[in-house]
């Protein structure tokens, strides 16, 4: 079937409509995404992922007000290093307390399930709770933590985990629409869906600002890249709007997305290859005003964590050098790039081999075709990406370590990252012939092969939970199960997975039979391929 012939499968049919108006699009992208990132949070034990129960006892305490609580001073070893970590108490009901420990039974023990978690408790007598999270700005915790006044116990940690996946999933869908918005929307939003990694949706159901970084990470990215490869006055307001909610969501969970959002900044300008992109861009109104937004943003940002400096008093080790760190750092590169596809609980459990090679291939796909069909400093672009992916692991933790130690993981650049398959993508949607190759088909293919890598780190990680990695394959008498079942959760987050392949079954906008409502105009909503300047 070549692009211009009209769609007859039932899946392209049921694409079409989907995307027959952006609202809707959004809200399917919303609900699917919200399905994806759900499961996981049905799917993982309360406390199972990083750092969760700190950020559970922020979420509830900045939830009742307490935006700043006493500095406490707790013995703990984190990488093999120890000291006494600055962390803040709060007052909340007592069976708080016990979330720091519900996790040591299983964590970093594969082949035990979570069965052995011991129960939480339902004290509401009040008690102070530590968090290590304490210096982290409130704004994500406001987000994440008011389903804790409604219900109390291990159903309020739940809700607060969905809470987080709303919020990730508002971000996700607004990419996929501006995504959309592409002559070819089957590649653009490729992307997208290459981007939202199992790492990310997985880390987007939990409570944990990483997944809100993610989720802003790939918004902030897909918006600045359509605003220079595919420039187009009536969509330039919405697509700011949508940048500058991303970014702001970047900015303001923590001082290190300034960064990641200067470095998608960065990136697009040098894909700028049409006189005339930027001129339209610069005259916005609305790009100024979002620009005076960001920098109250990034003002507030620096002031919390200039006021609540970490105080911990860490026994970093002499031989722990900033040269020795960078060693390190370099040495465990292959290590970081599978923590961005998928290390679930407490990194413990890595996706399997299948979701391994899947997700890599369509990257080096991707990456491949990206550099065949560029043009300019677009080449140069995709290989400094691919060098920054290395390298700033590597600076910043050499930065860091004679000060807090080895604690790089490689999650904390995944809101920088996930701009490497946009690019490549989106410079094939540019630059690739029209005739020719397939490559709607192609795009389908790719997007298949992900939700197979979905479901299979799913079922995986959630099989480790239930029966722990010696027990048996299919899981029939589970020690530990999510609220509802596990085939329950399997089955829903495989059909959403799938569910979400469809839509890159869209036709161009070429050929579109309803095209957007933005896109009508005397062309009939078509546009040529954007020429190189």
């Amino acid at each position: 079937m070549t692009s211009r012939e009209p769609m007859t499968s039932a899946p392209r049919r049921l694409a079409a409509w989907a995307a027959r108006t952006p609202k809707r699009l959004w809200l399917i992208s919303f609900a699917l995404f919200l399905t994806l990132a759900g499961s996981w949070s049905a799917a993982t034990p309360p406390a199972g992922s990083p750092d969760e129960h700190a950020h559970f006892i922020r979420a509830a305490a900045v939830a009742r007000g307490q935006f700043g609580g006493t500095e406490v001073m707790v013995p703990h070893t984190v990488a093999g290093i120890p000291g006494h970590f600055a962390e803040s108490g709060v007052q909340l009901p007592e069976w708080y307390r016990n979330l720091p420990k519900a996790h040591e039974c299983y964590s970093w023990n594969q082949s035990k399930p979570a069965s052995c978690a011991p129960s939480l408790g339902s004290s509401e007598k009040t008690a102070q709770a530590t968090t290590a999270a304490g210096r982290y700005h409130p704004g994500y915790y406001l987000v994440a933590g008011w389903p804790s006044l409604l219900v109390d116990g291990p159903k309020g940690l739940y809700l607060m985990r969905f809470a987080a996946a709303l919020f990730c999933s508002a971000l996700l869908a607004s990419a996929v629409v501006t995504a959309a918005e592409w002559r070819r929307r089957s590649l653009a939003m490729l992307g997208v869906f290459a981007a939202a990694t199992p790492m990310a949706l997985y880390m987007a159901g939990m409570v944990n600002p990483s997944g809100g970084e993610i989720a802003a990470g790939i918004l902030v990215w897909t918006a600045l890249l359509s605003i220079v490869l595919s420039p187009d006055p009536k969509l330039l307001n919405r697509r700011l709007a949508r940048l500058g909610i991303g970014a702001a969501v970047l900015i303001s969970i923590r001082p290190l997305g300034l960064i990641w959002f200067a470095g998608a900044v960065v990136f697009s300008l040098l894909l700028v290859q049409r006189r005339g992109v930027l001129g339209p861009v610069l005259r916005s109104k609305a790009l100024w005003a979002w620009t005076g937004v960001l920098a109250a943003t990034t003002a507030g940002a620096l002031l919390w964590a200039a006021g609540h400096p970490d105080n911990s008093v860490i026994d970093i080790p002499d031989h722990l050098t900033a040269r020795e760190a960078a060693k390190q750092t370099f040495g465990n590169t292959d290590v970081y790039i599978k923590q961005m596809l998928g290390y679930f609980g407490w990194l413990d459990t890595p996706a399997p081999a299948l979701t391994w090679l899947l997700w890599s291939g369509v990257l080096a796909a991707l990456v491949a075709s990206a550099l065949a069909h560029a043009r300019r400093l677009e080449a140069p672009a995709i290989l400094a990406m691919l060098v920054a992916v290395v390298i700033v692991p590597v600076v910043g933790q050499a930065s860091q370590a004679e000060r807090i130690g080895m604690v790089w993981q490689g999650r904390y650049l995944l809101p920088f990252a996930v701009g490497l398959p946009l690019m490549a993508v989106l410079i094939c949607a540019t630059r690739a012939p029209a005739g020719g190759f397939p490559w709607r088909r192609l795009a389908g293919f790719a997007v298949g092969g992900l939700a197979l890598a979905h479901a299979a780190a799913f079922y995986w990680t959630l099989r480790r939970f239930a029966v722990g990695t010696d027990g048996p394959w299919l899981v029939a008498n589970a020690h530990w199960a999510p609220p509802g079942g596990w085939a329950l959760w399997t089955a829903v987050h495989a059909v959403a997975a799938l569910a979400l392949a469809v839509l890159v079954l869209l036709p161009d906008r070429e050929d579109a039979p309803v095209p957007l409502p933005e896109q009508d105009g005397a062309s009939g909503g078509r546009r040529p391929v954007p020429e190189p300047a």
